[in-house]
């Protein structure tokens, strides 16, 4: 019995509900019905990772997903408390070993622990080059790595474009893919997972089209406006150094006082 999950759950689908949206899950088949598993999941919003779950839910609705996320989620005085009462993983972004040691773990206790490869949100809304740490995870803790893909929540709320939270009564397509055996060294196995979710992505997206032309939340390659790889890059790229350039500002007065 887990009360806080089970509410934020059920919070959850009132709120999908209102918004008028509509959900199409596949690969049901697809997930274990016990033991753990790394669940990696395409990010393309801030939603993600409230629509990743739903498969698990509409399987057993016993089984949870702890995502991993980071610390400054945790260390917010709205959002920690319900982390925390999740029994979500925090990762501290400048040393993620205690992280790893501790998604581990729960893999190996029979848990479901979800991880953004990509790491932050794509621009582009294709998939970004991968970090190993998913690949790493289920080599550690032998799980197989469960795919998933999530289309359509960057139209409710994604980087560089306002929220449409009331009513935007958008198709949300989640799919899970066939489980990865963890049998192949970390960058043969991050680069398997790469290959298997690129195709579940474009299967996705054939099914959800047509696109109207020109539309922000459609890739470039569908003929939507959305930034090319290359030039999502260019736009991660320059928000890093503004990044970088805010926190020497902010360590520079501080060591002033």
């Amino acid at each position: 019995m887990e009360p806080v999950y089970g509410t934020i759950i059920q919070v959850a689908r009132l709120t999908w509900k209102m918004q008028g949206l509509k959900f199409t899950v596949t690969g049901l088949e697809n997930l274990p019905d016990s033991g753990g598993g790394v669940v990696a999941i395409n990010h393309t919003s801030y939603f993600d990772f409230t629509f990743a779950g739903l498969p698990f839910y509409l399987k057993d609705r016993r089984r949870k997903v702890r995502f991993m996320a980071k610390q400054e989620v945790f260390d917010n005085k709205i959002t920690g408390p319900l982390m925390r009462g999740c029994k979500h993983i925090p990762v501290d972004r400048a040393s993620g070993a205690d992280s790893f040691v501790e998604a581990c773990r729960r893999l190996e206790d029979g848990e479901l622990v979800g991880v953004y490869p990509e790491a932050t949100i794509s621009r582009s809304f294709e998939l970004k080059e991968f970090k190993s740490g998913a690949a790493r995870m289920a080599i550690e803790a032998n799980v197989p790595i469960l795919p998933h893909i999530v289309w359509g929540a960057q139209r409710i709320w994604t980087k560089d474009h306002p929220k449409k939270m009331w009513r935007p009564k958008v198709p949300i397509a989640i799919a899970v893919g066939e489980p990865i055996q963890p049998n192949l060294p970390s960058g043969e196995l991050t680069a398997l997972l790469h290959s298997r979710m690129q195709h579940l992505l474009e299967q996705v997206q054939d099914a959800y089209g047509p696109y109207p032309p020109g539309e922000f939340w459609v890739p470039k390659r569908l003929g939507g406006g959305a930034p090319s790889l290359a030039e999502a890059a260019r736009l991660d790229a320059e928000e890093l150094e503004r990044r970088a350039a805010a926190k020497a500002a902010r360590d520079a007065r501080r060591d002033a006082e």
